[in-house]
């Protein structure tokens, strides 16, 4: 039976039990952390705690994971570009539409119920014959994701992005223009009206910073390359929406716009944000070694930029 240690960080101190171990333990779910507490395969030291105990910074937690067991997920055959596998990981161009996990609304057609089809070599991850999902991507937004075969490359790649070692570059169309070298550093948390939207301005939130390191300007938009260390929901889009240049094809953060200047008309075909996940680099969970993985632009966002490019002559700003 795998044994996790933890020490609780300060940023975690005052979290609920459950809430701090289902932020920090790779692959668990709330629910999922809540059984193992119910099982008595949770200590806090010595003593046995309950899901509401508060944890304090210092706190060394100890946590029995079972061996895992079949999943309840089912496998689909749905295509999937796979842009690297071997024995403890593999990597994949999301396409835009899918959705990551199974959940209400989405029990089939997820890139968990592709993997199980597409991966034969998994070994477990938190308790069930899984594929490991390290990170996420918005269901609108393409582009590269790792996931782990087994527990071990599951916490190793856990930690790469909990310690911002991860490289992660996007693309975007932004609207107006945005100069590269911009920084936002604002924190993000639960929209307080909405709770299907994030903001940086929500009372209760956690520290996010993102990055336009590529800016080429067309009028009126601009093409950007954006880098993140933090991961938080939504970050890219809630980041640049904040400071008044929201993603081009974004419903949600106040990137539709009704009326467009002829040149621009191409963006009225976009079906989703104009946010596409480029570029992953990380260390290999095992060995070590440096892996980077590229995605292109895909076809629907390709299409539409072509078109901006034929309609305008891009001059530098």
């Amino acid at each position: 039976m795998p044994r996790v240690e933890l020490e609780v960080e300060s940023e975690h101190a005052g979290e609920r039990l459950d809430r701090y171990l289902a932020s920090v333990l790779a692959g668990q779910s709330r629910a999922q952390v809540q059984r193992l507490i119910r099982q008595d395969r949770v200590r806090i030291g010595t003593s046995a705690p309950r899901a509401n105990t508060s944890v304090k910074a210092g706190d060394r937690v100890l946590v029995d994971l079972p061996e895992p067991v079949a999943t309840e997920v089912a496998a689909e055959a749905i295509p999937l570009a796979i842009l690297y596998e071997d024995p403890d990981l593999i990597v994949v161009d999301k396409p835009a539409g899918m959705v990551v996990h199974p959940a209400a609304g989405h029990a089939g057609g997820t890139l968990v119920n592709a993997l199980l089809h597409h991966v034969t070599d998994l070994s477990g991850i938190g308790g069930e014959l899984r594929p490991g999902i390290v990170h996420r991507l918005d269901r609108g937004t393409s582009g590269v994701m790792v996931v782990a075969k087994h527990d071990r490359a599951h916490e190793a790649l856990a930690r790469q992005f909990h310690d911002r070692e991860v490289e992660k570059e996007y693309v975007a169309l932004i609207w107006g223009v945005v100069q590269a070298g911009r920084r936002i550093d604002a924190p993000i948390g639960r929209d307080p009206v909405d709770r299907h939207r994030m903001s940086a301005r929500a009372r209760r939130a956690r520290h996010a910073v993102t990055r336009v390191t590529y800016a080429r300007h067309f009028r009126g938009l601009t093409l950007a390359h954006v880098a993140i260390a933090t991961g938080r929901t939504h970050q890219i889009r809630v980041h640049l929406s904040a400071i008044g240049h929201p993603i081009v094809g974004d419903s949600v953060y106040g990137g539709l716009r009704r009326r467009v200047p002829a040149d621009l008309r191409a963006v009225t075909r976009l079906q989703r944000p104009f946010l596409h996940a480029a570029r992953l680099a990380f260390a290999h969970p095992i060995d070590g070694r440096r892996l980077e993985f590229i995605a292109r632009l895909p076809d629907d966002l390709q299409a539409v930029l072509d078109d901006i490019e034929q309609s305008q002559e891009p001059h530098a700003l």
